[in-house]
């Protein structure tokens, strides 16, 4: 008699082992669009300088058009950034692609004031729904093609394909505009065509989201985390907000500072300058994956201060080098911190609502990219460049300052993670 229970087992072994094949390539299909539409969000940076020599932007005309983007992100990820909570995350990433595709066409085809604008504003909408969906999707990838290894690996790339998605953006715009023809257009037309296959990928990955609350109904962003855990999700959305003012100068202002203040026209140049600061990010967020949660937020904190110190200084003396070395150094920053921030959002988050928490941590983290900026761009109307940069970089050293005081008291009195409750 064949024992039939004996016979199932190699059945079940290799349809386990086919669902979790299945869903780590689906895990590096996200990743891949992830990065690739982050490259996109972040690819105009080096082309800024065409745009104003051929229109006449001021300063702040360019912080306006990448403030654009910024305003399109915090409004999708208030309006649509938690929704893949209920209706899945690939059928949320999926139209997040295709409004970077329309994005691309509308910059092609309008690159006037009031198409960069809209086209940067679309971009936005796009990323806002894509940043927590993404992140949520490939953590709960992970999860089910590598059971019982803990989200860490998801979290390293995750946030790795985010950060240097976009410093990979603006290299390899300002290699097309430099050697390629057309510069204004080429770029948009490389990037169009790989979000368009990023898009015939993600169909493929598998849905994650299980047991949908039928009764859900729609509401604007909420942030739901323990009601213990509320300082360590401040401290954490804190450090995105900081963080991402850094990201904010080197992708809007930066590159004009490379053209103007020193001389330098190189469209390659203007893209390595934001390529390093991104990538730096990206290689400490993977160096620093092991490390306890609080060293990973004094070293970041400590190498935020120290890049901004050398960035503030480089723009004094007007030094490229110096440059280069407070981006790699504030970059590094960054990485720790972010990863560090994204970490804690998942670790105190309760699983039916982490894309919602995580949309708050971006949220919190594309305002800090914007207004910033925004503001040092109208000070610049009035006040030249470098008492204004002198005030930007006093700004941000005391809002790092209440950072690492706020984590000091979160983390000196310790934290609990009851069941998720939601913030006011």
């Amino acid at each position: 008699m064949i024992n039939t229970s004996t016979a199932a087992a190699p059945a079940a072994t290799a349809t386990k082992q086919a669902h979790q094949r299945r869903h780590g390539r689906g895990f590096w299909i996200v990743t891949f669009v992830f990065m690739i539409t982050m490259a996109f969000a972040a690819a105009p940076a080096p082309l800024y300088v065409l745009y104003q020599q051929r229109e006449g932007f001021s300063a702040f005309t360019i912080t306006v058009i990448f403030a654009a983007y910024a305003v399109g992100v915090v409004a999708s990820l208030f309006l649509a950034g938690h929704i893949s909570d209920r209706f899945g995350r690939r059928r949320i990433i999926a139209p997040a692609v295709l409004l970077n595709v329309l994005s691309a066409l509308i910059f092609m085809v309008w690159p006037d004031l009031p198409g960069l604008l809209l086209a940067r504003f679309i971009c936005g909408l796009g990323i806002g729904m894509l940043t927590a969906t993404a992140t949520a999707h490939m953590t709960e990838l992970n999860s089910e093609a590598r059971p019982g290894t803990g989200s860490r690996r998801a979290e390293v790339i995750s946030t790795a394909a985010n950060i240097g998605g976009l410093g990979l953006g603006p290299l390899l715009t300002g290699f097309l505009a430099e050697y390629g023809p057309l510069p204004l257009y080429t770029p948009y037309v490389a990037f169009a065509l790989l979000l368009l296959i990023g898009l015939l990928l993600v169909v493929t990955v598998p849905e994650t989201l299980k047991n949908v609350d039928e009764s859900w109904v729609y509401r604007p962003q909420r942030v739901v985390v323990p009601r213990a855990a509320r300082g360590q999700y401040a401290a954490a959305a804190m450090m995105a907000f900081v963080g991402f003012a850094m990201f904010g100068f080197f992708t809007s202002l930066a590159p004009s500072f490379v053209a103007g203040q020193l001389g330098n026209k190189s469209h390659v140049v203007a893209g390595a300058v934001a390529f390093v600061v991104f990538a730096s990010s990206a290689a400490f967020q993977v160096l620093s994956s092991r490390w306890a949660r609080t060293a990973q937020f004094a070293v970041g904190l400590a190498l935020l201060a120290a890049g901004l110190v050398l960035v503030t200084v480089a723009i004094i003396l007007s030094s490229l080098p110096l440059l280069i070395a407070g981006g790699i150094v504030a970059g590094a920053g960054v990485g720790v911190t972010f990863k560090s921030a994204i970490g804690t959002v998942i670790t105190i988050a309760a699983a039916d609502t982490r894309g919602e928490a995580l949309a708050g941590l971006f949220l919190v983290g594309y305002i800090g990219m914007a207004l910033p900026v925004v503001l040092l761009g109208l000070i610049m109307q009035t006040i030249p460049l470098v008492p204004a940069v002198v005030m930007f970089g006093g700004v941000m050293m005391v809002l790092i300052a209440i950072t690492t005081l706020t984590l000091v008291r979160t983390y000196g009195r310790g934290a609990s993670r009851p069941e998720g409750t939601p913030l006011p």
